[in-house]
């Protein structure tokens, strides 16, 4: 009888190894992600620093692609702090997805 135990127990804890194993790769990933929002956030953080110390008569361009379009520098600006903002919400949300996923990681383990 101890058999049927034994294989169940095998197949149980493969199932938890394979969800183990996925819950790091997809936090890898999400680490990843945060990496990558937390460079476009620095560099708009950057650009706009650059772009304040400009006076309001300087001509501003956007790259678009293969051409640049004139824009006022208020544009630039909400353009800049919706970049920042936008990656920072993004950021929060993966943050708590990787606490959730580790949460769940650590309660199987334990259980």
């Amino acid at each position: 009888m101890s058999a049927p135990i034994d294989l169940e127990l095998k197949k149980a804890f493969s199932e938890l190894q394979v969800k183990m194993i996925d819950t790091q790769q997809k936090a890898k990933l999400a680490d990843l992600q945060i990496d990558q929002l937390t460079r476009v956030q620095k560099l708009a953080k950057l650009t706009n620093a650059e772009i304040s110390t400009l006076s309001d008569n300087t001509r501003l361009y956007e790259g678009v692609g293969r051409m640049f379009i004139l824009q006022s520098k208020e544009d630039i600006n909400n353009q800049l702090m919706d970049k920042q903002k936008t990656a920072e919400e993004k950021i929060k949300e993966l943050e708590v997805q990787i606490h959730n996923k580790y949460t769940l990681r650590y309660t199987i383990s334990t259980q």
